[in-house]
Order: structure tokens, then C-alpha cells, then sequence
């Protein structure tokens, strides 16, 4: 079975890799695609989060890394896909999330969503936290990859 994990990771997160790495052990193939979010102010363009994302999981070959921007429901359906992975920190996401899944089934009656709760050492953990973190010259080494990391330090010198 293929399935797809959907999000911004601007950037990607310990968190992250948690759950793509527990679903390439229990699904045949995982499509991490970074959604374009207009309400959003990403700190990584889509195409530099592509290739952090292909570093972090270069050594997991069920794992496709992917660019989309449209609805979600669209995107599975060009992949033939019908199930989406949503990770989750916290009671606080599954509201939302909750929400998306609804609206996505509403549009594409075929379509599932899996939620797989992410590691209790990561629960605390968002992008924009990390990032807020980062530009006030705060430890983020044991929260994201070392590649990701220094490419956020590269990015804030330019700020």
C-alpha cells in the first residue's frame, strides 16, 4: 500500500522523520509531498525543502519526496492514492486535523486519513517553533538533522 504524508516542513523536524520513518516500516511505499501554503511565510523555498527532505531520507527506499500546490484530495487522485498519513503532536492537532480529514473525505469519498501520534519526546515539536528558536540563537541541534539545521543558521546569516 502506498500512502501519502502531506505538510509544509519548513522546516522538516526530528518529528517528521519519526513518522515517515514508522510508516516506511509499515506501508510499502510513503510520498512525502510538500504542500504550498499561501497563508504561510515559509523560511525555505519548496524546492530547497525537497532536497533537505531527499538528504534526511536518503537511506529509506519505500520513500518518494514530492512538490504539490492544490488540494490535497487532487494530488492523491493523480497518484491513485487513497490513504494520507497526518502526524500528530498533541491533543490540540487532532481538532484540525480532524477538520482536513473531514473536508478531504467530503471531496474524495475514497480517501482515508491514518493519524499516527509522533513520538512523546517530539510532542512539543513544530517548524515554527524551531525556527522561532533558531533566530534567537536557541540549541535546535537535537530537534532537527544536522543538514537542517545548518541550513537554517545559513539561511538567518542572510537575514
Amino acid at each position: 500500500m502506498t500512502v501519502i504524508y502531506p505538510g509544509s516542513f519548513d522546516p522538516v523536524t526530528n518529528g517528521h522523520l519519526n513518522i515517515i520513518e514508522r510508516c516506511s516500516q509499515k506501508f510499502d511505499k510513503v510520498i512525502v509531498v510538500i504542500l504550498n501554503n499561501p497563508a504561510k511565510n515559509p523560511m525555505f523555498t519548496s524546492e530547497e525543502r525537497k532536497k533537505l527532505l531527499q538528504e534526511v531520507t536518503k537511506d529509506y527506499d519505500n520513500v518518494e519526496i514530492d512538490i504539490y500546490s492544490g488540494l490535497l484530495v487532487d494530488y492523491a487522485k493523480q497518484k491513485g492514492v487513497s490513504v494520507i498519513v497526518k502526524g500528530l503532536r498533541a491533543v490540540s492537532d487532532f481538532e484540525y486535523e480532524m477538520q482536513m480529514a473531514c473536508m478531504n473525505r467530503h471531496l474524495e469519498n475514497n480517501l482515508e486519513t491514518f493519524f499516527l501520534m509522533t513520538n512523546n519526546k517530539y510532542s512539543f515539536l513544530s517548524s515554527s517553533l524551531v525556527k522561532e528558536v533558531a533566530k534567537f540563537g536557541g540549541d535546535i541541534s537535537r530537534v532537527v538533522p544536522n543538514v537542517v539545521e545548518d541550513a537554517i543558521n545559513e539561511k538567518l546569516k542572510g537575514v
